[in-house]
């Protein structure tokens, strides 16, 4: 409450920021700052926020749904890395080299081509140069990037903090205007209640009140059996386990709710979204997990926190060390005309 309170003081800046960006987009879209377009088909996934949305599960649902006949690529900026301009993954990459969700993306799907680079506008040609194979390109988090023009663009909307009832920064959480949304043509409501109903859909939809053109989702998140960070052993967690939760993402609620649903009680670490752990973070975590009176505990982490601890192999090879993965599912039988939408887009480069 004192934090909400506070960010309500901040206002007269969050104004000031807006105007910025309203005045930013206005420009592009009056044409005055030139976007570029490319005869290729380009899927972008962002948001209007500055995380927690989903955007990485997205990108590795529509990798999966594309992977299989299309010759599919993947390019982020490659957020807190420690190397600049283009570079594409190979078996020698680090996460410190192109960011923790490309080494995410390289790690689950080694056959395809995961690229970063801050500007999209020189990394795509790149990307299309040293990989001519390439039918389909995903932009991880450039909605706002809008030197670019993606053929088909994908927002995604946190169901407990819809854009509609958030504030720009710094009062809010919003790093874009909310009118921006009617640029995209499909809005996903992600992180939603797998009981979400009939009614209240509707009223959520009205709410976003979409353009014609515009199709709105809904997905809920669920996570699979958790695995070891380096030995790959799938283990089931049951309410008896002693667990230490250790996170640095932007939005670790749903996980939360997911251990209160299946075990007793859990002590967490939480890290800022995207740190980058050092050799005293291992310490905090060993001190943390020794503290725990159960003598069937165990450490839990996400996805995007285990390729920045997997440097740490000599000291956590045989820690109880294990990673959650998560996934989007969608409601409503949503799945197939989602699906369906993506796949005529690209189609539709072909006729």
């Amino acid at each position: 409450m004192l934090l909400k309170s506070f960010r309500y003081l901040l206002l007269p800046i969050t104004w000031m920021y807006g105007c910025v960006i309203w005045l930013r987009n206005k420009l592009y879209d009056k044409n005055i700052l030139k976007s570029s377009s490319f005869n290729f088909p380009i899927i972008c996934v962002g948001n209007l926020a500055t995380g927690g949305t989903g955007k990485t599960p997205m990108t590795e649902y529509l990798v999966r749904l594309l992977k299989k006949d299309y010759k599919t690529a993947t390019l982020s900026r490659g957020y807190k890395r420690k190397t600049t301009g283009f570079a594409i993954a190979d078996e020698d990459t680090t996460a410190l080299e192109i960011g923790d969700e490309p080494m995410q993306f390289h790690q689950k799907f080694p056959d395809v081509t995961i690229a970063v680079g801050e500007e999209r506008i020189v990394a795509i040609p790149q990307l299309l140069h040293d990989r001519p194979e390439t039918e389909v390109i995903i932009l991880d988090d450039a909605f706002q990037h809008r030197q670019v023009r993606a053929g088909l663009n994908i927002i995604l909307t946190d169901y407990s903090n819809l854009y509609t009832r958030d504030l720009i920064l710094p009062a809010g959480d919003l790093r874009d205007v909310r009118s921006s949304s009617k640029r995209a043509d499909i809005i996903i409501v992600t992180k939603c209640n797998p009981e979400l109903n009939e009614t209240e859909k509707q009223k959520i939809i009205s709410e976003i009140n979409p353009a014609q053109s515009q199709t709105v989702y809904f997905t809920a998140i669920v996570y699979d059996k958790p695995y070891h960070l380096f030995t790959k052993e799938i283990i089931d967690i049951t309410p008896d386990c002693g667990i230490l939760l250790v996170c640095g993402i932007a939005n670790p609620a749903p996980l939360k709710a997911h251990l209160e649903a299946h075990a007793d009680s859990y002590d967490m670490l939480r890290y800022a979204d995207h740190h980058i752990f050092h050799s005293n973070d291992l310490k905090d975590i060993r001190q943390q997990f020794e503290k725990m009176p159960s003598h069937n505990k165990l450490v839990l982490t996400t996805e995007k926190d285990a390729v920045r601890l997997e440097k740490f192999m000599a000291e956590l090879k045989d820690f109880p060390i294990y990673v959650v993965p998560m996934q989007h599912s969608f409601l409503f039988n949503g799945a197939t005309a989602f699906e369906k939408h993506v796949k005529q887009f690209i189609k539709s480069y072909n006729n």
